[in-house]
């Protein structure tokens, strides 16, 4: 095995938790009480989604991962089994009380991650907080005021890039297809059919969090990240690739 594989990076992962469930079944009929399919279930996947899914993505990279979360919200996902298509996703969402350290955050940590889903588990604060540490931050959030978290690389898509109210000069703007942009340079994404975009941005959030840690270069941490993410848009349901597969 190359020493490379063996490398572990101890990694502390705090965000918001969630259960995503996959349930396959059949449409053959409407229903006579409303022009809504009928649909009969059958077999039924379960895996971790949201911060969960980066624990998930940062393990299939060799790391060492602390994760902290609040409680866990449940996603159902309705598919029909032939054509693997969905059809309705059922969201329970589940608000938590935000994480706090009674005491410093221990500098054992090559670096903290965070989850940011916006239900309740990770408040400004506590990013604010675990910036100061010195430790390297990486942040994929849902929260618009970016210039308090100056200091860590901020991981957004573009809808929610368009919706900030300030900005800081870490930001990573995810585009889909087209890649990924940092300040003025842009990483483009190989052209591949798209299976499920599910868990995409948790894929790219652990593979640069791992390669920047790598190379000490976001450069190079991005486009490792875009190509990580390429290869999960190929599987469906949430995937976490493994060292071997985006090397």
């Amino acid at each position: 095995m190359d020493t490379q594989q063996l490398k572990k990076y101890k990694i502390l992962l705090i965000g918001d938790d969630c259960l995503d469930i996959y349930q396959y079944g059949t449409v053959d009929r409407i229903s006579p009480e409303a022009p809504v399919p009928v649909f009969v279930p059958g077999d039924e996947t379960r895996c971790p989604g949201m911060a969960g899914n980066v624990y998930r993505n940062l393990e299939a990279l060799g790391c060492d991962v602390n994760y902290l979360h609040g409680k866990t919200s449940t996603k159902t996902r309705l598919l029909d089994s032939r054509s693997k298509q969905q059809l309705m996703r059922i969201d329970q969402d589940v608000i938590s009380t935000p994480i706090c350290f009674d005491t410093e955050v221990p500098r054992v940590y090559d670096a903290i991650v965070i989850s940011d889903y916006n239900k309740g588990t990770v408040d400004y604060h506590l990013i604010e907080e675990l910036i100061a540490t010195g430790i390297p931050v990486f942040v994929d959030t849902k929260k618009t005021d970016l210039k308090r978290f100056e200091g860590a690389y901020i991981k957004i898509n573009e809808l929610e890039y368009n919706k900030l109210v300030s900005k800081c000069s870490g930001i990573i703007v995810t585009m889909g297809e087209r890649g990924a942009r940092y300040n003025n340079v842009t990483v483009g994404a190989p052209l591949v059919e798209v299976s499920d975009v599910c868990g995409a941005g948790d894929t790219f959030l652990a593979a640069l969090t791992y390669q920047y840690l790598d190379s000490k270069d976001i450069i190079s941490a991005i486009e490792f990240a875009v190509t990580a993410s390429t290869i999960t848009v190929q599987h469906l349901g949430c995937y976490a690739p493994k060292l071997e597969e985006i090397k």
